[in-house]
């Protein structure tokens, strides 16, 4: 197994500690792994999504500005 080490702000190890203090996880690694194969297993499920969704159709820059003005009005508009 290899190891890394990374550096976290003080609030998201306290957050890690209290995580692993809930007694849900047995270490910090438990729980970053858990983080990590969660996030793994929801873009694959978003990748099989795309996938199953059908062929996707062309937009071209024009019909994509159109639909970020028309989003941007209505946004103005609330």
């Amino acid at each position: 197994m290899a190891t890394l080490n990374i550096s976290l702000p003080d609030k998201l190890r306290e957050y890690i500690n209290l995580r692993v203090g809930s007694g849900e996880f047995q270490s910090a690694s438990d729980y970053l792994r858990d983080l990590i194969r969660h996030d793994k297993e929801q873009l694959e499920h978003l990748l099989v999504e795309g996938i199953d969704s059908g062929k996707s159709k062309p937009l071209s820059l024009d019909s994509i500005r159109k639909k970020a003005r028309k989003a941007l009005e209505s946004k103005q508009g609330e």
